[in-house]
């Protein structure tokens, strides 16, 4: 596999991304190439201080950064020479596989519509983000790339959720819900409503309406809603894994009793952090365009790094796209049914 590296846009530099890339390339020996992208002067400081020189690693020069603050569709005009860009577009051109990047999620969605374009079938892409749950994971699509959506795009995040949550988890029939505020039929808005109905005309495991309750005590293993509902769904879960690690730090060192205890089960702990830990999942994969494209959070560490190209290559060598592809062919003509209508134009 060929990768492409951004390694511009996270809060922590060149050098732990680059830290991430040598563990990777430590542990996936089917890396055959990597492509770190971004200024060149910088990337060589970090490549000595990180010891990486392996001759897998080669250097691709973007003189400009598109950072957290910039709006994303301003900035992909101005900065053509932006590391985000030259990254998407190793991918275009064929000379990488998949592409990695922590910068502006908006700049790497509209990035990627524009460099790469959207597969055949496909009216909106998704961000997809794996979450953990009592005891085990699962999806949310969308995790923020569309705030706006109609119900057949809706339908669509649903297959390729689907599509994702089998290949990753290994489950033949994941479990579907669309997100809504009950259970009944007769919750949600017309978005949801219209949406879970063209989700019940497939032959996916759709379990109607699914809940908040539901995300993270196993109710389900795809959960389905606009990017506007995904991604307070994600932010808040991410707030409250941290809040949860930050109160038990602060109560178990409150007193030597508590320190001792803390102690006694520190190995129980630490699996119990290890698993609310986001960066563990790798990155959000952006479902739906030409290519593989990983987002991985902006705070994220080196580990966060190596996860993201562990599941890059799962992504690249099950051809994932191909099965989204015709996933949601067949289920759009079950759906194209006279009693449901013709297709929502994109």
């Amino acid at each position: 596999m060929r990768l492409a590296v951004d390694v511009m846009g996270g809060d922590h530099g060149p050098e732990e991304m680059l830290h991430g890339v040598k563990l990777g390339l430590a542990a996936e020996p089917a890396l055959r190439k990597v492509y770190v992208v971004g200024r060149e002067a910088e990337i060589r400081t970090a490549l000595e201080r990180v010891g990486l020189s392996d001759p897998r690693v080669e250097v691709r020069a973007a003189s400009e950064v598109v950072l957290m603050e910039d709006d994303p569709a301003v900035a992909l005009r101005r900065k053509k020479d932006s590391s985000v860009l030259r990254a998407l577009e190793l991918v275009r051109d064929g000379a990488a596989d998949a592409a990695i990047s922590p910068g502006n999620t908006g700049g790497l969605y509209a990035g990627a519509s524009i460099r790469l374009g959207r597969l055949d079938p496909v009216h909106r892409a998704t961000i997809a983000c794996i979450l953990p749950s009592f005891h085990g994971a699962w999806v949310l699509v969308d995790g923020g790339a569309n705030p706006e959506c109609e119900p057949f795009h809706l339908l669509q995040f649903a297959v390729m959720g689907s599509v994702y949550a089998r290949a990753m988890f290994g489950i033949e029939r994941p479990r579907v819900g669309v997100l809504s505020n009950g259970a009944e039929d007769t919750k949600g808005t017309g978005l949801t409503r219209e949406a879970l109905a063209l989700v019940r005309r497939t032959d996916l495991n759709c379990l109607g309406y699914c809940e908040g309750y539901d995300l993270f005590l196993d109710g389900v293993d795809v959960c389905v809603c606009d990017g506007f509902v995904g991604n307070i769904v994600l932010k808040s879960a991410e707030s409250l894994g941290k809040a949860v690690r930050g109160m038990l730090k602060e109560e178990l060192t409150s007193s030597p009793v508590r320190k001792l205890g803390a102690l006694l089960s520190k190995g129980g702990l630490l699996r119990i952090a290890e698993r609310m830990n986001p960066e563990a999942y790798g990155g959000a994969l952006l479902l739906g365009v030409k290519g593989c494209v990983v987002k991985i959070h902006g705070s994220a560490r080196r580990t966060s790094v190596l996860h993201a190209i562990r599941q890059t290559r799962r992504f690249v060598e099950l051809r994932l796209n191909q099965t989204i592809e015709t996933e949601l062919e067949r289920v759009a003509a079950l759906v194209a049914a006279p009693a449901v209508g013709p297709i929502p134009a994109a």
